[in-house]
């Protein structure tokens, strides 16, 4: 498979998606912070002294994802019709937390759907670190993608 990201001199380039057809596009990514069960109670029962970790994640899920292209260098800034954070657990010591990112454009909101759900780690990260620094995020990985040339992909690891 041949890269589109280097010009002739081998350098990195922003691709050029001017003759792409624009098509509904979606894209899932999860990711998970390992912690201790304590520090998982206290974020369900509102009990960290920063305010409402899950809030605050969800908002910084659905600001990284806007925002994706000034983070990646080469990625196109795109107008995102939509964007939902879950968080779940496994009632012990890990949350889980999944992003749907959805357009309509001329390329995919992989990397969006990932910086999203990257952000909100790294929030739960900040706002419970006074009670844990030990924390473990990961793994991140896109679960499923679909519009576009490329097709529709869903990952066979979960």
């Amino acid at each position: 498979m041949e890269l589109s990201h280097f010009n002739q001199q081998g350098r990195a380039r922003m691709v050029d998606v001017s003759d792409k057809e624009i098509t509904a596009r979606t894209a899932v990514a999860k990711t998970t912070v390992r912690m201790h069960p304590d520090t998982l109670a206290r974020i369900q029962e509102g009990k960290i002294g920063k305010g409402d970790v899950l809030a605050v994640a969800q908002v910084a899920a659905v600001m990284a994802a806007k925002n994706t292209s000034n983070w990646i260098p080469m990625c196109h800034p795109l107008p995102l019709t939509g964007v939902n954070v879950d968080f779940s657990d496994n009632g012990s010591d890990e949350l889980y937390i999944e992003a749907t990112v959805k357009t309509t454009g001329k390329t995919g909101v992989e990397m969006e759907a990932l910086t999203a759900v990257s952000a909100a780690a790294l929030t739960v990260y900040d706002m419970c670190k006074a009670l844990q620094k030990d924390m473990i995020i990961g793994p991140t990985m896109l679960i499923s993608k679909t519009g576009g040339k490329s097709g529709d992909y869903i990952t066979e690891t979960t």
